[in-house]
């Protein structure tokens, strides 16, 4: 196109033929050729491509791309038949040229096919902001052990995370990888990072995904416990997406290259064995400075990512199971494992709750509120808490659970009869719990009728010869403590059965 900008631009300067060849370089028979296709309305401002549809032979051009685009039409969901069991290029190209018997041949087919795949698969340069986020995943190639007692080869998955701006790595070798190994896992990750980002990445996991989602997926319980616990979030990548968590796939293939090969040769006998020199090797691979660079992976977590991560709890999370159980009329769930009773508020007899619980803690939900917390005890029966208990349960507990010295305490504080009915009615039968509580009964009078009246009706009970419960009872409630009492003094009459002084002399 230059050259030919270049004749054009000659010609209109009035230079004749020899002298455009003299100056371009170009034959004479070239320049010619240039001319004569050339129209007079031609002017400097023509466009490389109005030039190249004048001096060039257009029905080939055409024909080329009626082919192309036959080639193009055929490439429409082509990615996904290379992914078929059996399909090869070969065969996608002989149905090709079956429909199109003038088509490309099978190297130009695969030239185009690999810009065609090319354009469709670009990527994105993704940008991480330091202490943002852990992905983590499991190594795709398990590492083994073998069974000191039957000789067996025991395989083991890998756990493998990094810190996507700093390239920081970890892995771990675990049983399985089911729940309570993720959860070690993870534990295990934040303590080696003495910290915790604010989001942690995986895929889409059974263990940790529910319900795979591009927008919303749902993640397991223990996700949403482990987040609670550590103040984090989880995030899954799209369905299907490997790439969007590239830096943990990068990172599971220099865990295969710098700790795996190097431990190829070495017998182990268990998976704390492993993880032993697992360490040594992963702590040498972040100390390994990145290549053409000066600074290791390690420097830069130290640096720039360390200082912005969350703190962590005193403790790990413990992993907490769950089931769903209904309140009985007594307010109290059972445990079946351990076949003990705990104890919720007594307005949720009949609910269906959700506990939660562990060896230590058992943690009791209604509607997503959290009703009532257990310290986890051995053995079996019934941990209640008072307050979970109707008002006149918690009156039953509460005369139930006195003691002599109690009782009598409170009824002097109340006054001396009310003192000495109580200690009469503690002897008045050999069922101790019994008299335990007509006492509490007795006492708890005071509150409906005060002090001074549970004082008068205990003062007149006590002439009578024996008192009770129902005795202190009708007193109050007949008033009778409330009518006034009238003593006379008489003398004693005059007989001969009087002794005096003289007779102790």
């Amino acid at each position: 196109m230059e050259q030919l900008k270049q004749v054009l631009k000659l010609k209109q300067e009035g230079h004749s033929i020899k002298s455009i060849k003299r100056l371009t370089g170009l034959a004479r028979n070239t320049v010619k050729t240039y001319l004569k296709r050339m129209p007079e309305a031609t002017t400097g401002t023509t466009t490389d491509k109005e030039l190249a549809g004048l001096f060039y032979n257009q029905d080939t051009a055409l024909q080329q791309s009626s082919r192309l685009q036959h080639l193009l039409r055929h490439f429409v969901g082509i990615d996904k038949e290379l992914t078929r069991p059996g399909v090869t290029r070969q065969l996608l190209w002989g149905e090709y040229k079956e429909q199109h018997p003038d088509g490309y041949a099978y190297s130009q087919y695969c030239e185009h096919l690999n810009r065609f795949l090319n354009k469709k698969d670009v990527v994105m340069h993704l940008e991480y902001n330091p202490g943002e986020e852990i992905m983590i995943d499991f190594a795709g190639k398990k590492f083994s052990y073998v069974d000191t007692t039957t000789g067996e080869l025991i395989p083991c998955d890998v756990f493998v995370a990094t810190l996507p701006y700093s390239g920081l790595i970890f892995c771990i070798a675990l049983e399985h990888q089911k729940t309570a190994d993720l959860l070690h896992g993870i534990n295990e990750l934040l303590r080696y990072l003495q910290g915790v980002t604010q989001t942690i990445t995986c895929d889409n996991m059974r263990t940790a995904v529910t319900k795979a989602d591009r927008y919303e997926p749902v993640f397991t319980d223990l996700c949403y416990q482990i987040s609670e616990h550590y103040g984090t979030t989880f995030s899954a990548t799209r369905p299907g997406k490997p790439r969007d968590k590239a830096m943990v796939e990068k990172a599971v293939n220099l865990v295969y290259k710098y700790v795996y090969a190097p431990l190829r040769n070495q017998r182990f006998t268990s998976l704390s064995e492993i993880n032993y020199y697992f360490r040594i090797q992963l702590d040498q691979l972040n100390l390994r400075n990145y290549k053409g660079s000066s600074f290791s992976r390690r420097e830069l977590f130290d640096q720039y990512e360390r200082p912005l991560l969350r703190g962590l709890p005193s403790k790990p999370y413990l992993l907490k199971k769950c089931t769903i159980l209904t309140v009985q009329r007594n307010y109290h769930i059972q445990l079946r494992e351990d076949r003990l009773y705990y104890s919720v508020p007594w307005q949720y007899v009949g609910s269906k709750v959700k506990v939660w619980y562990d060896q230590q803690t058992v943690e009791i939900y209604h509607d997503y509120q959290r009703i009532a917390l257990h310290i986890r005890v051995a053995g079996r029966g019934y941990h209640t808490i008072g307050e979970h208990m109707p008002l006149n349960h918690q009156q039953a507990k509460s005369a139930k659970g006195w003691t002599k010295e109690e009782l009598l305490t409170k009824a002097r504080h109340i006054g001396v009869a009310t003192a000495a009915v109580t200690e009469s009615m503690l002897g008045n039968s050999i069922y101790m719990e019994q008299n335990y509580k007509a006492c509490f009964g007795m006492l708890m009078f005071e509150k409906r009728y005060g002090k001074q009246r549970l004082e008068a009706a205990c003062s007149l009970a006590l002439t009578g010869s024996r008192v009770t419960y129902t005795m202190i009872k009708n007193i109050l409630a007949a008033g009778i403590d409330k009518q006034v009492r009238i003593t006379v003094d008489q003398p004693l009459p005059l007989h001969d059965n009087i002794r005096g002084a003289q007779q102790y002399q």
